[in-house]
């Protein structure tokens, strides 16, 4: 194998891999020495590759992961409201935003990035100890939302269980 080749097999690995992939993985499915795998890495980073070297392997930033986004569309009123942001948490979603669609402002968005029940909670107590309603006050209860998992396995469960509650009203991929 020549070393273009070598060092798009590599980037491929690397792509396709859910997990950091340690240097004696990627020189053994390759047939190359740790050597030379190291000298690739170095090679792919010249040429502007965002690799990066963790204790546990090699990882390519931003785009290097199964993770997967989706913007889902959502239907609850104000008393599900925490149900909703802790069915996705609980499954091992983020809820990356908020959007609305406003009659006289367009698309408003508003950055949640909520991660987990802790995150919730203080969402929750800024919307209960605030003079202010949540965005979705503003549309009946629609709105869209981004949302992150680790993998599509993931995303499947969170949304099949908000659909399973009566808040998914659709998903765009």
């Amino acid at each position: 194998m020549k070393g273009n080749e070598r060092r798009d097999a590599i980037l491929t690995i690397l792509k396709n891999s859910n997990r950091p992939v340690k240097g004696g993985e990627l020189s053994s499915s390759l047939k190359v020495s740790r050597q030379v795998i190291v000298q690739d890495i170095a090679l792919l980073r010249a040429e502007g590759k965002d690799i990066v070297a963790t204790p546990q392997g090699y990882v390519i930033l931003g785009g290097l992961s199964t993770s997967v986004k989706k913007v889902i569309a959502v239907r609850h009123d104000e008393n599900q409201l925490e149900d909703e942001l802790k069915t996705v948490v609980a499954l091992g979603g983020r809820v990356i935003d908020v959007t609305i669609e406003h009659k006289i402002y367009g698309e408003i968005t508003g950055k949640l990035m909520i991660k987990s029940f802790f995150d919730v909670e203080e969402f929750m107590l800024k919307v209960k100890n605030n003079d202010s309603k949540p965005l979705s006050y503003l549309t009946g209860g629609i709105h869209l939302h981004t949302i992150e998992a680790d993998n599509s396995e993931i995303m499947d469960r969170i949304l099949n269980t908000l659909k399973e509650k009566g808040y998914l009203i659709s998903e765009e991929a």
